[in-house]
């Protein structure tokens, strides 16, 4: 009787352990199950990007500093880039199209976006051009690639220019927009000089909002733009 009676209770308990357990790992699998698609989620949809050195610049000094400097009434009439062109012109390309293939790689590899190539819109006999044919590439930058690729321009290639005193002054087009030209494509860290084929130049556009030439000037140059005194 004595052990009937501890032998009992024993049997009474086995089956709620058994259930205890199996409602903790069902607990466990929608948890983890959870998280998974919390994590997926994040990574694709919440997760914000970084933000550019010079955008965050632009937004907490800029801004402020050019509405104090013009007496803008509002931040909205701020001038902000709008776009950064870089054409690269390769007149070897019309007896050798291959020599495009360089240029292209180089473009790409210092502003990490694919560039398109670009075409003669005229016939020209006189340097045996044709209509249509490929005569260089570009590349437009937009939003956070164009503010690394200025960023570097300004405080990385430019300085690397030999006898380098600044950029000219007076390259406006007088609607906002700014054109340098670049003799030497391997004032980019990017390039590697030991692959470099030939030295290339290219003419880099920065295309803002404002609408005087005095008003983009005071854009570029609160943003770190080295122009000649």
């Amino acid at each position: 009787m004595a052990d009937e009676k501890v032998k009992a209770p024993a049997e009474e308990k086995a089956p709620k352990k058994a259930s205890d357990s199996g409602k903790g790992k069902g607990k466990k699998k929608d948890a983890s199950a959870g998280s998974v698609r919390i994590a997926a989620e994040g990574e694709t949809k919440v997760s914000p990007s970084k933000t550019p050195r010079l955008k965050g610049l632009y937004n907490s000094k800029v801004v402020p500093s050019l509405m104090k400097q013009f007496q803008f009434g509002n931040s909205m009439e701020v001038p902000k880039l709008v776009k950064v062109t870089i054409n690269c012109a390769v007149k070897e390309a019309v007896g050798n199209p291959k020599v495009l293939d360089g240029a292209y790689d180089e473009i790409m590899t210092i502003t990490g976006q694919k560039p398109v190539l670009t075409r003669a819109r005229k016939a020209i006999a006189t340097f045996k051009v044709r209509e249509g044919n490929a005569v260089g590439v570009m590349v437009t930058l937009r939003r956070a690639r164009m503010y690394e690729f200025l960023d570097r321009l300004m405080n990385v290639a430019l300085p690397r220019v030999r006898d380098f005193k600044g950029v000219g002054p007076k390259s406006f087009d007088g609607r906002g927009n700014y054109s340098l030209g670049l003799r030497e494509q391997i004032i980019f860290p990017e390039i590697n000089y030991d692959k470099v084929e030939k030295v290339r130049g290219m003419t880099v556009t920065i295309h803002t909002s404002a609408k005087t030439n005095e008003h983009a000037r005071a854009l570029l140059t609160e943003l770190g733009m080295p122009f000649r005194k």
